[in-house]
């Protein structure tokens, strides 16, 4: 059908649909129509300004928000439920498997250091941890790592109590970020070195205040250890598990380190903490004809472990293969749960995520 218009260029004519029908519209009506389209499209592609001007304000307000919860907020990443499932597998009703960094921000360790029960353990973990499993980690499990360990420091220092352990923690901290900075680009931490080059220089800084940490002592003036007989002050050295501890305490005055060198306590911690094969190859023997219990023992630490002993610590259900705490409650389909339950100590814990 052949161009029906003055020029073979032009638009052709223009119509438009009344109630009557079609009809051709005149000049005016035609530059009335392209002005009020030309508004309209004013108007919208000023909503679409400042509609793009408000999306690109709230994407930059939620990315800084984001920035500052990730660099400054010392709350760790935590979910509802306090257990957690340990697969290793797949199977028909689970994909994938557990990781030790899922574990770690899934259980609740900020509310168990807080519990004198518990902080012992919660360090001895702390420390396996950082001596080989940090590289192991998710980014947001080695940054709780960190946001939980500045508690435990800060702890130490309200309290000064526990400080001999934590410096340690934090020697062992060190000298492993120390091995595994020098191996950065080699997928071995997760972030940007100069991250871990300051929390580096957090854990100089938690040490040097833990160097400089004074206990002080207490304002009252009721009965304390010195005022006990000889035989209870005994009483409770014999209740202590590391002879570090009791030689501190035989530091205090005179008559308790009379009492500290004690060698049926020697003997008792010896048996206690290893086996009668152990004690029977480190056997040392004084001039006297007596067994040096004392050096014995520490004799044996540097080549047996010790007996780790704590007065609460995770839970895992053998029935349904969940990891909890004692007193949190965990989704279990046994009749008796209780005889499903079994102890984990720190290193059956790391032991459960190695494949």
């Amino acid at each position: 059908m052949p161009f029906l218009g003055q020029d073979w260029r032009s638009p052709g004519q223009s119509w438009v649909k009344t109630e009557e029908g079609w009809k051709k519209t005149n000049e005016d009506e035609k530059n009335n129509n392209v002005s009020e389209v030309k508004s309209f499209s004013k108007e919208e592609a000023y909503y679409k300004d400042n509609l793009l001007l408000s999306l690109n304000y709230d994407v930059a307000a939620k990315k800084r928000k984001k920035d500052l919860l990730n660099n400054n907020t010392k709350i760790p990443y935590f979910h509802k439920d306090q257990w957690i499932y340990v697969h290793k597998g797949s199977t028909k009703e689970r994909h994938g498997y557990c990781t030790l960094g899922e574990a770690f921000n899934r259980l609740d360790f900020c509310s168990a250091i807080k519990d004198t029960r518990r902080f012992n353990y919660v360090v001895r973990l702390l420390e396996l941890i950082a001596k080989s499993q940090l590289p192991s980690l998710s980014g947001v499990a080695q940054k709780n790592f960190m946001n939980i360990l500045e508690r435990v420091v800060q702890k130490v220092l309200d309290d000064q109590q526990n400080v001999r352990p934590i410096k340690e923690l934090l020697q062992t901290l060190y000298v492993s970020l120390c091995s595994l900075v020098k191996d950065m680009g080699k997928s071995v931490l997760v972030g940007n070195i100069n991250i871990w080059v300051y929390r580096m220089e957090n854990i100089l800084q938690w040490k040097q205040q833990l160097d400089s940490i004074q206990i002080n002592r207490p304002t009252t003036t009721g009965m304390t250890l010195t005022d006990l007989p000889a035989s209870l002050q005994l009483n409770i050295m014999r209740c202590l598990s590391d002879g570090r501890d009791i030689v501190s305490l035989g530091q205090v005055c005179p008559d308790l380190g009379v009492l500290a060198e004690d060698r049926l306590l020697w003997k008792n911690l010896c048996q206690y903490h290893f086996t009668d094969r152990q004690i029977r190859k480190r056997l040392m023997v004084s001039d006297k004809g007596h067994l040096e219990w004392k050096k014995m023992y520490f004799k044996m630490t540097r080549c047996y472990p010790h007996k780790e002993q704590y007065s609460d610590t995770l839970q895992f259900c053998t029935h349904c293969h969940i990891l909890f705490w004692k007193d949190t409650n965990h989704p279990c389909t046994a009749n008796n749960a209780e005889s499903c339950c079994v102890p984990v100590s720190p290193h059956g814990f790391i032991n459960l995520f190695k494949f």
